[in-house]
């Protein structure tokens, strides 16, 4: 084992006995016992940097075991096992424990402890990743900083411009694969006829086939 996985894996368990959102609250503490979901990776190059877990994911502890999880694999053009390889991907949300719903019924935001707390050392851990996808607004604020445009929509809409304006690690945008999403999918057709295939052409290439096949 090389000294940098090491010190990932270390920091990966500190990570999952975190209790910073039950203990040290900003707000209302965690509103449950914390489950930190995170798969990091010293040798992926493709990072899924993701919202926050949701009801499915807190109870399995697997990223993406929903619905949202199906989407997200048929856009990237990967089997679940592939999904699921961390010699090929890593994925890391925003915030690792479920943060509870609000008073309709939705998920509310990622906790605001975590980013701050984690995500520039945990990142730091994992040079070799050289392209993230970032899903939802609050990755491509941390991931893309002022590249990030005032909506979702625009963001992903200027895809390409981010692509080429960022490098080690390359950024693309995404929106949530969430099946609430379905009606937007269908007002921007452009997201499945043009950026789909970019991504899954990128996504190939680094998991050494024609991602699809």
């Amino acid at each position: 084992m090389s000294s940098r996985t090491g010190g990932l894996e270390d920091f990966t368990n500190r990570i999952r006995s975190c209790r910073i959102c039950v203990e040290q609250p900003i707000g209302l503490p965690l509103p449950h016992q914390p489950n930190p979901v995170l798969r990091p990776s010293s040798v992926a190059r493709i990072l899924i940097a993701s919202q926050a877990p949701g009801t499915k994911v807190h109870l399995s502890g697997l990223p993406f075991t929903d619905a949202s999880g199906d989407r997200l694999r048929s856009w990237l053009g990967v089997k679940r096992e592939e999904f699921y390889d961390t010699d090929r991907f890593a994925i890391v949300p925003m915030g690792f424990c479920f943060p509870g719903q609000d008073a309709k019924g939705g998920d509310l935001p990622p906790r605001r402890e975590c980013a701050p707390s984690w995500r520039s050392q945990l990142m730091a851990l994992m040079p070799q990743v050289d392209l993230v996808l970032t899903i939802g607004l609050y990755a491509q604020a941390w991931h893309m900083g002022e590249l990030r445009h005032a909506s979702l929509t625009e963001t992903v809409r200027n895809w390409r411009e981010i692509f080429a304006a960022t490098s080690s690690p390359v950024v693309l945008p995404l929106p949530h694969p969430s099946w609430r999403n379905t009606g937007w999918l269908k007002r921007n057709p452009w997201f499945e006829a043009e950026l789909l295939p970019f991504l899954r052409k990128e996504i190939g290439l680094r998991i050494g086939r024609q991602a699809g096949t």
